[in-house]
């Protein structure tokens, strides 16, 4: 039904401009916001080391200890009267080394302080450098 004779219908159309205008609006707004972020960087001078490699290796001292108590330097038996005395056999294996690495290997049941005899030992010997042997459980 049509109520309005003789006037023209007006077509309908999309206005671009003000979308234009908010589009625009919202891209100032992400720019203004947005975060350029520099992150701070430090000026550090690494020091440059020259040298020649060693031509020499290094042997470890191997220490064994059983369960009852008894020590081996490098596979020779070592008379333990005190540690004053094991570390005579350290400072005779470790020769010319400055800081040899000491391998203890050590049996499951061999008494703790052992093993701090040990370790007392190479400190007094000056050796800063141990470590110890593990076996692995068999299945």
């Amino acid at each position: 039904m049509n109520f309005r004779r003789g006037r023209v219908r007006e077509e309908p159309e999309i206005n671009l401009i003000p979308m234009i205008d908010v589009l625009l609006v919202i891209l100032i707004f992400l720019m203004v916001t947005t975060s350029y972020a520099k992150y701070s960087e430090l000026q550090i001078n690494l020091p440059q080391a020259g040298g020649e490699a060693s031509a020499e290796q290094l042997q470890p001292i191997n220490i064994t200890i059983d369960a009852s108590s008894r020590y081996a330097v490098n596979n020779n038996e070592v008379n333990f009267t005190g540690i004053a005395s094991l570390t005579a056999a350290l400072k005779g294996a470790a020769g010319e080394q400055a800081d040899p690495t000491i391998v203890i290997n050590a049996d499951a049941k061999t008494p703790h302080q052992s093993v701090i005899n040990v370790m007392e030992a190479a400190r007094q010997a000056g050796f800063g450098r141990i470590t110890f042997t593990t076996q692995n459980e068999s299945r």
